[in-house]
């Protein structure tokens, strides 16, 4: 009976830490830079300062791209320059993933965007595999 105590103890206490390990995982999902962007940006800033342990990964494909590229800001308002808020969140952890194949169908360059910006042969895919594989929840602002 006291081995079977012990190992229940000892289980209870490793889910117990593993609970305490556990982190939030979110892609957001922007194919609309336009749209999407200023909003996105904004969402990510404000889920993490409720939860900054959160492990977030921005997979921009499409017209979703744009605010990644040198110099984008927004059309709504042209005082918003979209590389230092991407900088800021880049510092508190969040990727953000370039669809190469939007590269390729847009004929656009790998060195025209900011530094922050990172690249995934596939927008979609990689959103697929972030939630099927990594369990990733889903967020599209």
């Amino acid at each position: 009976m006291k081995l079977f105590t012990r190992w229940g103890a000892a289980f209870a206490l490793l889910l117990c830490l593993g609970a305490a390990q556990a982190q939030d995982k979110v892609v957001y999902h922007i194919d609309n830079a336009e749209a999407q962007a200023t909003k996105g940006l904004r969402n990510i800033r404000n889920h993490l300062d409720v939860a900054p342990d959160t492990k977030i990964v921005v997979v921009t494909h499409a017209e979703g791209i744009d605010f990644l590229m040198e110099g984008a800001k927004d059309k709504k308002n042209p005082n918003i320059e979209y590389a230092s808020l991407v900088s800021a969140l880049k510092a508190r952890g969040v990727r953000f993933e370039v669809c190469e194949i939007t590269l390729r169908n847009r004929d656009i360059k790998k060195d025209q965007f900011i530094l922050d910006a990172e690249f995934v042969p596939s927008g979609v895919v990689r959103i697929g595999q972030l939630q099927a594989r990594e369990k990733f929840a889903y967020i599209k602002p």
